[in-house]
Parts: structure tokens; C-alpha cells; sequence
């Protein structure tokens, strides 16, 4: 969930709550507040009537008021029970049904006690009271419109250099060599974030842009090396008595030797990817290329008594030559090192995707690690470790995804190209 959307969620349920909690207790005051006004108009005809009883010694005259009713009942014997309440009720006043508020008093008129009812109706009080809870209601719903409205425009305006910032840091690739500079913005907050992304990169850049300078001399500096121990190598093999002494330790030294040079090979093509040194930008047929692949391992799968299972479709991608050679090379020598004897490996080709699979009986590898650098699965004592971390950079470069399963006995290794 994004953090605008969040926060609009706990915002307006903040306010609404806010506003059912006002309103309720905006409607009980409001209803206080006019029945005290319509029991002092109660107490005013009190007042009225007892200073006319007072002075005449006599019930005032009745007039009958749409919005007033007074009614004298004669109390019986002489007990005078003084009475002065409020009583909100349901009366029938000339055939009609209305709520009322109702004052009872006593006054002494002559030799008799009398109980007045002085009645006024709420219909007036409801009306209003409605009036002004609709209003308030109304009112509500348009602050709540109109901050929902505010808060999108507004915010999403707030908000914009920070998703620019964002999207900026999505677009940068530190292989690019490129400099990330984010704007300030009149934020003091997205300001310092970009700040401090900017320093942050400048720092990445330079340590990366030493490590692969490290990488790039150290890659070269072993060509020297490697090239006098090859040359000192072949003078032993040459000369007989050296050889017939140290056989074994030649051998040694040789596979040594060879091992190294592929690391050697290994690295300075890594580095060189990373570095996007290779254009992708030669139309080349990668069935052509798989099949020429196979031919290379035919010996070596019929050695082993694999075959080749093969199903191609006429597929034409903007690659490398050489990488495409790599990348296929690299899969077709894993699916034979980790196969079996009498086993098969399978190789589909469309225009989606490339799928290489192959029996084994070394169980699953770890999906996890397995394109991680110098990683190595069971039985891969002379591998370098490099080869499938190569076919990752590759794919990456290439902006392809590579999958990896492990099914019914199989390694299943599968490129999806991403075509638009």
C-alpha cells in the first residue's frame, strides 16, 4: 500500500470519527439548548398566570393559541400539592397527535387549588433542530469532499520529487559509469534525501570504479605469469629424464595450470561484461548456434552415452556472437558435467524462451547461491565455480531472466527472453 493512499485511509477515518462523535454530541447540546429556551418560555406563562391569580383572586380567561395550550384542573378537597416540572409528552390537541412540553403547576384561585398544564408543542423545536443537524451533516460531507480533494492534489503535488528521486534511482546503473544527480527541491526533507543519495553514490562509484581497476590490473598482471609457467611447463615435458622422475607432478602442475587459465579467462570475461563492454546489436540465429554446439559435444555425449534431444524453432535475436557462444557453452557443459551414464539432455527453443534440461543424480542444487561466484554443486571439483554466475551476467546485460527447477530427476534451466 502506498503511503499516500495510508494515509488518506487513517485521515478520513479519523475524520469521520471525529465528526460522529462532534455531531452526536453537537445534536444533544443543540436539543438541550432549545428545550431550556422553550422551558423559560414554560416559566414566563407561569409567571404570568400566577400574577393574574395573585392580583384577580381568579382564573385568567383561556385563549386557545396555535402554539400554546393551558388547561385548569380543580384539585380535590383542600390538600395542596405544589408541583413545577417538566414533563416532554405525546398529546392530542383538536385531533391531532404532537409531542409537547408540558409544565405543571398549582395556584389557589378563590377557596380552590387548581393544577395548571401549560403545554407548547416541540413540532417548531424538532423542525429546527432537523434543520440544523441536515445543515451540520451537509457541511460534514462537503469538508470531507473537499480535504479528500485537497489531499490528493496537494499531496501528490507534495510528493512528486520524491517520486522522481525514486525513479531516477531506478534508472541508475552504477555499470554505466554515470553520475546521479538529484535536484534539490524546496522540501528541506527531500533535500537532504537526495543529498545524501547523491554522496552515497559518488561513494559507490569510487569504490566500485577501484575494485574494478583492481580487478581489470590483477586480470591482466596473471597473463605474464601464467604464460612463463606454460612455457617452463613444456620444457620439462620435454625433456625425458624430468618426465620419466616427475610424471605425476606434471600432470598435477598441468591441470593446475589449466585450471587457473580458465579462472583467468573466467574473470576477465566477467569484468568485462560488468563493465557492458559488449554491444548487443548483431542479428544472429541462436538455433544455428545451438547446433553447432552440440556438434562440439557430440564426442563427449556419445563418451557417456548421453543424447540429445532437440526441439528448435527458427529464432533470430540482436546478441553477441561470442556471448551467445559463451552462454550456450556454459549451460550445455553443466547439463553434461552434472549428468549421468545412458542419460539425456533436452534442449527447446522458441521464441520466448530457451529451456536446457538434463538427468542427474546429484539431487537438487542450491536455487538459492547457484549464480553466486565460485559457487559449486557435488561432484564439481574441477569446475571454476564461474560458469553459471557468467550465463547470469549475460542474461542480465541482455535484459533476459533466467529460471532454474529441478523436476522428476532434472535439471531445468530456462532463459525467458522479454520480448516487448
Amino acid at each position: 500500500m502506498k503511503l499516500f493512499d495510508k494515509y488518506n485511509r487513517l485521515n478520513i477515518t479519523a475524520t469521520i470519527l471525529t465528526f460522529v462523535v462532534g455531531s452526536c454530541a453537537f445534536y444533544f447540546l443543540i436539543n438541550y439548548i432549545l428545550l431550556r429556551q422553550l422551558d423559560e418560555s414554560l416559566k414566563t406563562e407561569q409567571q404570568e398566570i400566577v400574577s393574574f391569580v395573585n392580583k384577580h383572586d381568579a382564573l385568567p380567561e383561556i385563549t386557545p393559541t396555535k402554539d400554546q395550550y393551558i388547561q385548569f384542573n380543580a384539585n380535590k378537597g383542600d390538600e395542596i400539592k405544589i408541583k413545577n416540572e417538566f414533563l416532554t409528552l405525546k398529546k392530542k390537541h383538536e385531533k391531532e397527535e404532537e409531542n409537547y412540553r408540558e409544565l405543571q403547576f398549582v395556584v389557589k384561585a378563590g377557596d380552590k387549588h387548581y393544577t395548571v398544564l401549560v403545554d407548547k408543542p416541540l413540532e417548531e423545536t424538532e423542525a429546527l433542530l432537523q434543520v440544523i443537524i441536515g445543515v451540520t451533516i451537509a457541511m460534514i460531507a462537503i469538508i470531507l469532499l473537499v480535504g479528500y480533494l485537497i489531499n490528493r492534489t496537494v499531496i501528490r503535488r507534495l510528493w512528486k520529487p520524491f517520486y522522481l528521486t525514486i525513479d531516477q534511482v531506478k534508472n541508475y546503473h552504477l555499470a554505466d559509469q554515470s553520475d546521479l544527480k538529484l535536484e534539490n527541491s524546496e522540501i528541506d526533507e527531500f533535500s537532504l534525501l537526495n543529498q545524501s543519495i547523491n554522496e552515497m553514490t559518488e561513494r559507490i562509484q569510487k569504490d566500485y570504479g577501484s575494485l574494478k581497476n583492481f580487478t581489470g590490473q590483477a586480470a591482466h598482471e596473471m597473463q605474464t605469469p601464467l604464460a612463463v609457467i606454460r612455457t617452463k611447463l613444456d620444457t620439462l615435458i620435454q625433456n625425458e629424464t624430468v618426465l620419466e622422475k616427475n610424471a605425476q607432478h606434471i600432470v598435477d602442475i598441468e591441470k593446475a595450470v589449466q585450471r587457473l587459465s580458465r579462472l583467468h579467462q573466467s574473470l576477465l570475461l566477467l569484468t568485462k561484461v560488468e563493465n557492458r563492454q559488449f554491444q548487443l546489436n548483431e542479428e544472429l540465429r541462436l538455433d544455428n548456434i545451438i547446433r553447432d554446439k552440440c556438434a562440439e559435444y557430440s564426442e563427449m555425449a556419445e563418451s557417456l552415452n548421453l543424447n540429445f534431444s532437440l526441439q528448435i524453432d527458427h529464432v533470430t535475436i540482436k546478441f553477441h556472437h561470442h556471448l551467445a557462444e559463451i552462454l550456450i557453452n556454459n549451460l550445455l557443459n553443466n547439463a553434461i558435467r552434472y549428468n549421468k551414464a545412458g542419460g539425456g539432455i533436452e534442449i527447446c527453443l522458441t521464441h520466448n524462451n530457451l529451456s536446457i534440461t538434463n538427468t542427474s543424480e546429484t539431487g537438487q542444487l542450491d536455487a538459492k547461491n547457484l549464480f553466486k561466484r565460485f559457487y559449486r554443486g557435488q561432484n564439481s571439483e574441477d569446475g571454476t565455480g564461474l560458469g553459471l554466475s557468467i550465463v547470469k551476467q549475460i542474461c542480465d546485460l541482455a535484459d533476459y531472466t533466467i529460471e532454474y527447477q529441478y523436476v522428476n530427476s532434472r535439471h531445468d534451466f530456462t532463459i525467458h527472453f522479454n520480448r516487448g
